[in-house]
């Protein structure tokens, strides 16, 4: 797929209209963390592993990640605006209010190890080389409840055909959601997928955080209304 033959993308792009802080960082600090289509696993610092995060909402995960292991490189691949915004604040500490008249840069204490992709996914595949990423996080996506909107559901054959294409032998995709329609869905679909194992040995295994894990805005507000997220992950055969 060339960059210039767009799929249909069904979402949001842009929310509420974003104040000067955030607007100047979109506008000044994107282009310095984007992904760059010619190296797209290249980052400002040498990395051990490299995962990708698709979707990654207000982008709490992918900064916590980031900081917590520094030797690691992080793709994020987002669309909404307004989550792009939240995440160059975070990993440049840049608030409403700042001075931003000296330029922006990363917060003291941060590794360059974090590249985002503002655009849908399916764009961002054909540029990965096969068996580049150690990871893969699809944390709380759109479930698309309604039956005719079913094909939209992120986890689908194509899609799960590159994230095999794109995973090292021994990588692991980790799929998190709150939505049981969304939760059979998975299981479903994976099931008879030959290129990943579930690697849940007990239930106790995909109904709590993995080890060292970064909670989501998402799961926070879930948790708080009720609704209990599972975590299920799979190994790249």
């Amino acid at each position: 797929m060339r960059l210039s033959d767009k799929p249909h993308f069904f979402g949001r792009r842009v929310g509420r209209r974003l104040r000067r802080a955030k607007s100047a960082l979109l506008d000044s600090f994107l282009s310095t963390v984007a992904v760059d289509p010619k190296q797209p696993l290249a980052f400002g610092c040498k990395t051990e592993k490299i995962f990708l995060e698709i979707g990654f909402g207000d982008g709490a995960h992918l900064a916590g990640v980031a900081l917590n292991h520094p030797e690691n490189g992080y793709i994020g691949a987002e669309v909404f605006k307004n989550g792009i915004a939240n995440l160059l604040s975070l990993i440049t500490g840049v608030k409403e209010g700042a001075d931003i008249a000296g330029g922006m840069a990363l917060a003291p204490g941060r590794s360059d190890n974090i590249r985002v992709f503002d655009d849908d996914i399916r764009l961002l595949f054909p540029l990965l080389p096969d068996a580049s990423l150690d990871g893969v996080y699809l944390l709380f996506p759109d479930p698309w409840p309604k039956k005719r909107h079913a094909d939209r559901r992120f986890v689908n054959p194509d899609n799960l055909a590159e994230l095999a294409r794109i995973l090292k032998k021994g990588g692991r995709l980790l799929i998190a959601t709150d939505h049981p329609l969304y939760k059979r869905w998975t299981l479903e679909q994976m099931r008879g997928n030959k290129n990943f194992r579930w690697t849940a040995q007990c239930g106790n295994d995909w109904k709590h955080e993995p080890a060292d894990w970064v909670p989501t805005k998402y799961q926070q507000k879930a948790v708080r209304e009720g609704r209990r997220p599972v975590f299920l992950e799979y190994e790249r055969l």
